[in-house]
């Protein structure tokens, strides 16, 4: 185990020492020193950090953190903007730089794009695509994108992974999850951010987002579930064009939602752009339990004909019907201004990371419900409501599942979004319908009887199992095969005292031996001359005493 951790550091020597280097460059040498990443700085650099801290420069921390995760990499980047769909984790101001992390990649050379291209597709450009833009529209993180046209001369978008991004990002995974172990053993303040977890979370993430046939595969999803909606499109996927590293789709020629010129030009009603907007999110949450994870302005193109259009389905969320019902169950424990209901669901649905004071969080929770109970729909404001909710979780360390923090995340950016539409723009407004329609729909007479049908056919199969299961556990029974496991709690403590209890014993039985033995010999001098052994047994078990003494207080155990 050490030797292959030790081939792992001196694997990424390089990478490390780059790390440690720009952490000291954004003022973060308390960091540096605190997680002993001192050994991998340069020697000059080391000289220089011991004889004085580095200054830091005239910038926020958030806006260090952002900085330094420019620098180290497509990685750190990716990182960054996962940490900010967060909120019950990352500090409010941290979360508003992250967000600058969208758009702010540079592109690499159009020649290694054009080689990934054709050794993915098996075939040169040239006879691939009638056109290929050689200026890509737009880098990211793990690709980027390049305007071609279709030997039939529909124009598309080629979205090609970067370069080598699959080792790169594998071993900047290895180094994070190690600088997050050390994280967590070091500066115990940060292990109510879950280092670890949070690494872990995210290199699942971005492993699914580097294979792009998932993307032209959620890409295909959304065009089938909203196949008879008018309002929305969603890019059509060239399969004989795509690739694990290549993804060719739809071009989408249409307005960004900052150009109220154009849309003004063609007659678009901004509003109903608003409205169109939050009808199908809303959509894609409360009935297909499938959402765009990151609808900024960046990723949404309004067609001429007034329809939405959504690119980049790199990050989407996903919500069960189970965990949709509990939304509900939330949205109407407010309404009904059901204080210890709405409790109950907050911890039901979130993973505390400690003790939760339960009366404290029951009166924060009333606070919130009375803040906003008796508001008209008008008046509610939902990225207000959504942040005040996350700061109740973030105060009470209660961990919510990663797509229902995703899901927060976007419906405060679409909030955003729509306002820059339509300043009388109000997401609660359209809210409302579908949670009633979803509480109407748990009560239809049809929809109980197939629940309860399911149900029954569970229970049926359970109690058909049981024989089964007895028989299996007599026979483990009959075979002595049947162990009880038994698992003590908070008796560390007690075991650790009694442990130092039976060294001071130890210690103090070997003392008054060698005390007794010593008087003896002072009583009795002519000992010495009884036998040629004693004085060489004397010494070798005051030796051994002290060797013994030596070894209790290195353990730290007296």
């Amino acid at each position: 185990m050490f030797e292959r951790r030790s081939f792992r550091i001196l694997r990424s020597l390089g990478r490390s020492r780059e790390i440690a280097t720009v952490l000291l460059n954004y003022g973060f040498g308390d960091v540096v020193e605190r997680l002993g990443l001192i050994r991998y700085l340069q020697w000059g650099r080391r000289i220089l950090f011991r004889r004085r801290n580095v200054p830091e420069p005239r910038l926020t921390r958030p806006q260090r953190i952002r900085l330094a995760l420019e620098d180290l990499g497509p990685t750190f980047i990716k990182f960054g903007q996962v940490l900010s769909t967060r909120p019950d984790l990352v500090p409010a101001d941290l979360i508003c730089e992250l967000a600058k992390l969208q758009e702010s990649v540079p592109s690499f050379s159009v020649e290694k794009a054009i080689e990934t291209l054709e050794t993915e597709l098996g075939d040169s450009v040239d006879r691939l695509f009638l056109s290929f833009d050689r200026q890509p529209l737009a880098a990211g993180s793990l690709g980027q994108v390049h305007r071609a046209r279709h030997l039939n001369g529909t124009f598309l978008a080629v979205k090609i992974r970067r370069p080598n991004v699959v080792r790169d990002v594998e071993r900047d995974i290895e180094l994070m999850l190690e600088l997050a172990i050390l994280i967590e053993r070091h500066l115990p303040e940060s292990r109510v951010f879950e280092p670890v977890g949070l690494v872990t979370q995210f290199a699942r993430s971005i492993r699914r987002e580097m294979n792009f046939i998932r993307e032209a595969r959620t890409l295909d999803e959304f065009a089938r579930l909203f196949k008879n909606d008018s309002t929305l499109v969603v890019p059509i996927v060239f399969w004989e064009l795509s690739g694990e590293t290549i993804i060719t789709m739809e071009y989408l020629d249409g307005f960004k939602v900052s150009d109220r010129i154009g849309m003004f030009a063609v007659n678009l009603k901004l509003p109903e752009l608003a409205a169109n907007g939050a009808k199908i999110f809303l959509k894609q949450v409360f009935e297909f339990g499938l959402f765009h994870g990151d609808p900024h302005p960046g990723n949404v193109r309004i067609m001429r004909d007034g329809r939405i259009g959504l690119i980049d389905f790199g990050m989407v969320g996903r919500l069960e019907d189970e965990r949709r019902e509990q939304l509900v169950d939330i949205f109407l424990s407010i309404s009904q201004r059901d204080v210890k209901r709405a409790v109950e669901l907050v911890l039901t649905v979130g993973r505390p990371s400690g003790d939760v004071d339960r009366s404290l969080l029951q009166a924060d929770v009333r606070d919130f419900i009375e803040t906003y109970y008796g508001l008209s729909l008008e008046r509610v404001k939902m990225g207000k409501l959504l942040s005040d909710f996350v700061l109740i979780l973030s105060n009470h360390s209660i961990r919510y599942p990663a797509d229902l923090m995703l899901l927060i995340r976007a419906t405060v950016t679409l909030d955003g979004l729509g306002r820059d539409l339509d300043p009388e723009f109000n997401l609660a407004l359209y809210l409302a319908p579908f949670v009633k329609r979803m509480i109407r729909d748990r009560y239809n007479p049809r929809r109980m009887a197939h629940r309860m049908l399911e149900n029954s056919g569970r229970i049926f199969e359970a109690v058909q199992d049981v024989p089964m299961q007895l028989e299996r556990t007599l026979q483990k029974l009959n075979r002595d095969e049947i162990k009880i496991l038994l698992e003590h709690r908070n008796l560390d403590y007690l075991v650790t005292e009694l442990d130092r209890s039976g060294n001071r014993i130890v210690i103090g039985m070997v003392m008054s031996a060698l005390i007794v033995a010593s008087a003896l010999i002072v009583r009795t001098g002519t000992a010495f001359n009884s036998s040629w052994l004693t004085i060489p047994a004397f010494v070798l078990s005051s030796l051994l005493g002290i060797w013994l003494i030596y070894g209790i207080f290195r353990s730290g155990r007296l």
